[in-house]
């Protein structure tokens, strides 16, 4: 039985019996991970039998039956407790038990023995913002692809889908308000675009796993995709005092361009219902702004000279209003930030930059912003040079700072960028490796500062999750026990 209850104001606390389950004949459980905040472990072990098992609420609790995300999850946990144990094969009667099989290597197999240590568990993360970015823009991916994600993400103790739903080389998103935006430009205007009920699903399984749904509609760069679907939203590039053809960034100077992100906005914020948005603001190329004529007249006359870094922060601050009137906490990468003069604007800034990352988060907080910390977790690239303990060897709250300072660092994120992603190829480079940032997010510093003792945790975790139907990457030579059960 699970006891929910809550302390105070400070957010989920579980004091539970960790139900460590194991068959007869395979191997003990190396530890859980994330690890929890505080864990006593028993060696005392008892037999349990799946049918006489059942979760039920405290009597204390906040939550009872009829919540329908606790009551989802105990169906889901049932199942993966008891993985290999199906209540059709078998009855339990009075002094008898049948077993039903086809064969008699079925029946061989078919009694298993399920066992519970006792262990207590005193548990809470150590930072509220627990991401993964998944870019749909550059490869698109299906939608049970992210539903996989999702279960995953799970079990790793992640809360945010960071959604960068639409970027410069496609845009799947379908907008009913714009619908030329992805019959347009999406790679193809049927088979890779996202629906509005596609996108209610994910964010309705999302929620029953206890994850955020966080979108990213990044502008004004990394738009040429938007485009396509709009006239008159891209800056028209100029080549010797002629249009050249091409396009640029959005054109931060005419009305109707705030018109239409305004209404855009105003559907994405009624779809995703999330209070946080993410809104973008890296990688802006000036060049085409500087040939445009009609923008370099739009800088004299707001006294911008040729820092085009205060045009760039002229159209964030419009776009930050209008998704502020819309109730929502906007995101912005860090770029938006130290190009912005008048902060007091933003609210969340995302690090993503390599080099001093930390130098950066120091300087944010202490212009009074929250933080979430990516730039040592970009895990899109593959290779020796980007293994697990280089995700795990990252202290996020190690600058010189107030203590204030550091309460202001919300959390921070994986980020699987998408040139050389799509789904068959998803899974296995998000995972395992997506977990020790995991750990790094949730668990207390001091307790998981040693790779060599993590190493054995993580990988039982990552057999774990193979046998749960997620194609994790081993870590190094070896084997999972569950690869010659029944033999």
């Amino acid at each position: 039985m699970y006891a929910f209850g809550s302390r105070g104001n400070t957010g989920p606390n579980f004091n539970l019996l960790l139900l460590i389950i194991s068959q007869l004949g395979l191997h003990t459980v190396e530890g859980v991970w994330p690890l929890p905040q505080a864990l006593a472990s028993s060696a005392e072990r008892y037999s349990l039998n799946p049918q006489a098992f059942d979760f039920a609420y405290g009597k204390r609790s906040a939550a009872q039956q009829g919540c329908s995300v606790l009551d989802a999850a105990f169906k889901r946990y049932f199942t993966l407790i008891f993985q290999d144990y199906t209540s059709d094969n078998m009855r339990v009667s009075a002094g008898q038990a049948l077993l039903n099989a086809e064969t008699v290597w079925g029946a061989v197999r078919g009694y298993y023995h399920y066992f519970v240590n006792k262990t207590e568990i005193d548990d809470f993360p150590r930072f509220q913002f627990r991401g993964i970015l998944l870019d749909t823009s550059r490869h698109y991916l299906p939608v049970q692809a992210i539903l996989k994600t999702l279960d995953a993400m799970a079990y790793s103790k992640f809360n945010v889908l960071h959604w960068h739903i639409v970027d410069d080389p496609s845009f799947p998103y379908q907008s009913y308000t714009f619908p030329d935006l992805s019959s347009k430009g999406a790679f193809h205007p049927v088979t890779h675009i996202y629906t509005q009920s596609e996108v209610r699903r994910v964010i309705s399984f999302a929620r029953l796993w206890g994850i955020r749904v966080l979108p990213e509609f990044d502008s004004p760069g990394h738009t040429k995709s938007w485009g396509k679907g709009q006239s008159n939203l891209l800056t028209p590039c100029y080549r010797g005092g002629t249009p050249s053809g091409t396009f640029g960034p959005i054109n931060p100077v005419l009305p109707s361009t705030y018109q239409f992100m305004e209404r855009l906005f105003k559907e994405v914020s009624s779809l995703f219902p999330d209070s946080y948005i993410h809104l973008g603001g890296d990688e802006v190329d000036f060049s085409c702004w500087r040939s445009n004529p009609t923008v370099r007249s739009f800088m004299q006359k707001m006294r911008f000279g040729v820092d085009f870094t205060k045009l760039q922060a002229f159209y964030m601050e419009n776009i930050v209003n209008i998704t502020s009137a819309l109730n929502k906490t906007s995101v912005v990468w860090q770029d938006v930030f130290d190009y912005h003069k008048r902060r007091s604007s933003l609210s969340v800034v995302e690090v993503w930059r390599e080099g001093c990352y930390l130098c950066e988060v120091r300087k944010v907080t202490k212009a009074g912003l929250r933080v979430i910390l990516a730039s040592p977790w970009y895990l899109d690239q593959a290779g020796p040079k980007h293994n697990w303990a280089r995700y795990y060897s990252v202290w996020p709250l190690a600058f010189k700072g107030s203590e204030e300072q550091k309460k202001l660092v919300i959390g921070g994120e994986v980020c699987m960028w998408g040139e050389y992603v799509d789904a068959t190829n998803l899974a296995p480079r998000l995972w395992p490796r997506a977990s020790a940032a995991a750990e790094r997010l949730w668990s207390d510093e001091k307790q998981t500062s040693s790779v060599a003792k993590a190493f054995p945790r993580l990988q039982d975790f990552r057999c774990m999750l193979l046998r749960r139907g997620i194609q994790a990457e081993p870590l190094t030579i070896g084997h999972c026990q569950h690869e010659y059960l029944g033999v």
